[in-house]
């Protein structure tokens, strides 16, 4: 059989562009935040880069079911059963919002006590508490944006979901340099202009899906069911991924000195990172649509070389990416605070990382594959067990126990992802996931 590699670069990047820039919107987001909070102080921007975490872990579900809907809903896009991909869609919606409520409630009740548990420096508990409080408030809208954000990049429409990303980007990063620099809430205005900002996403996700689905209060528990079997593995996964940047976290606020600066320059760093990390993972979700709508299409062989053709566009930009960030290092950390101390580390990390982002990259966009045919299960197990059985204990090991420092836990986290890398690349050579479709 002939494979056309020039049609599946072409559906490949048609997807991949518009999810490119939506992540970037993210990514200015996230970079919007940590520069208001520096201006604040290294108290500031280290609380808030550990309440950003707790926000991710809330989240959570919201993504395992982003992730489900994604793969259930792709392949009904192409099959053109009508009435199923309602069903999946409006089901889809009705979980979102149940969990939306849920985890806003026990983020708002329990954030004391998380503080508490995870051991945060005195100097930065109450800022920690208090952002997380008020990031709950804002959860169900959270988890309905992601939700639609998901159903429309499946269903050929991920350029709406571009629209509505640039629009909460650029509301939510004038609203957190107003609220945060010019007004009495101070560093609350960090979470505040996140809610607003996903409200009015939310808003407009609606008025797009109007057009594709008529919104109803049907539940379609074996929809709901599949959705569920796809998303719980990928749910579980981010609980034990951020779960694991949480402990990073508490083994480098154990560190004898400078912990405060380290922990600033670490969330300085992720947010870094992150920017190299945005077409990697852009890749990874458009691959979940490309092999999704294939696999809908009975294509099996087509789908699984349209993820490798994926995974080398995106491993490319990531490396061109990664260059242009070591050459301006010391300008992006410098950007980012003006503590020398912090500074410094914010470098150390940038020049130790990037080395790993290629590998990254190429697991993760595979990985996209995977999780759009369905294999959440085995993507599971291999960030799972790269990340508790290599990263967690290599950093407590190198970093604490022998008293190598922060350098060492920024190695450790480069080990962990070739192991990773390794481990999904393996899975989908293997094309045993042609037996979930």
């Amino acid at each position: 059989m002939k494979i056309d590699l020039k049609s599946f670069a072409r559906d490949s990047w048609s997807v991949s562009w518009p999810m490119t820039l939506i992540m970037l919107c993210v990514f200015l987001i996230g970079l919007a935040d940590v520069y208001a909070a520096g201006k604040l102080g290294k108290e500031v921007q280290a609380s808030y880069g550990i309440a950003a975490q707790l926000y991710f872990i809330f989240s959570i579900i919201a993504s395992a079911l982003s992730i489900g809907s994604v793969s259930v809903t792709a392949r009904l896009f192409t099959s053109g059963k009508k009435e199923e991909l309602n069903a999946a869609i409006n089901s889809s919606i009705i979980l979102a919002v149940i969990g939306g409520v849920i985890f806003s409630i026990l983020g708002f009740v329990f954030a004391k006590s998380i503080v508490y548990l995870l051991n945060v420096p005195l100097e930065l508990k109450n800022y920690v508490e208090v952002l997380t409080k008020v990031f709950s408030l804002g959860l169900i809208s959270s988890y309905f944006f992601l939700n639609t954000n998901a159903i429309l990049r499946a269903c050929g429409m991920v350029k709406s979901s571009l629209f509505t990303m640039a629009v909460v980007c650029v509301l939510n990063i004038i609203l957190v340099l107003a609220l945060v620099l010019n007004t009495a809430l101070g560093f609350r205005g960090i979470a505040i202009a996140t809610i607003i900002a996903t409200f009015v996403g939310c808003l407009l996700n609606a008025i797009f899906l109007r057009k594709l689905v008529t919104f109803s209060f049907l539940f379609s528990a074996g929809t709901a069911k599949k959705i569920f079997n796809i998303g719980w593995p990928a749910g579980l996964l981010q609980i034990l991924w951020q779960l694991g940047f949480m402990v990073l976290y508490f083994v480098l606020g154990m560190l004898p000195q400078n912990n405060i600066e380290i922990i600033a320059a670490f969330t300085n760093g992720l947010k870094i990172e992150g920017a190299i990390f945005l077409p990697a993972f852009a890749f990874n979700m458009a691959n979940a649509v490309v092999v999704g709508n294939l696999l809908g299409k009975q294509d099996k062989e087509g789908a699984y070389h349209a993820g490798l053709v994926t995974a080398f566009i995106g491993v490319g930009i990531v490396i061109v990416m990664t260059v242009l960030t070591l050459v301006n290092a010391r300008m992006i950390a410098s950007f980012l605070s003006n503590n020398d101390i912090v500074i410094k580390e914010t470098i150390r990390y940038i020049y130790i990382s990037m080395i790993s982002e290629p590998f990254m990259a190429w697991g993760v966009i595979l990985a996209g594959g995977l999780n759009g045919a369905g294999d959440t299960k085995n993507v599971m197990w291999a960030v799972a067990l790269s990340m508790w059985l290599v990263r967690v204990p290599l950093c407590y090991l190198l970093g604490i126990h022998f008293g190598l420092g922060a350098h060492a836990v920024w190695w450790s986290m480069n080990i962990s992802i070739l192991v990773q890398m390794f481990l999904i690349s393996g899975r989908y050579f293997s094309r045993k996931w042609y037996e979930l479709s």
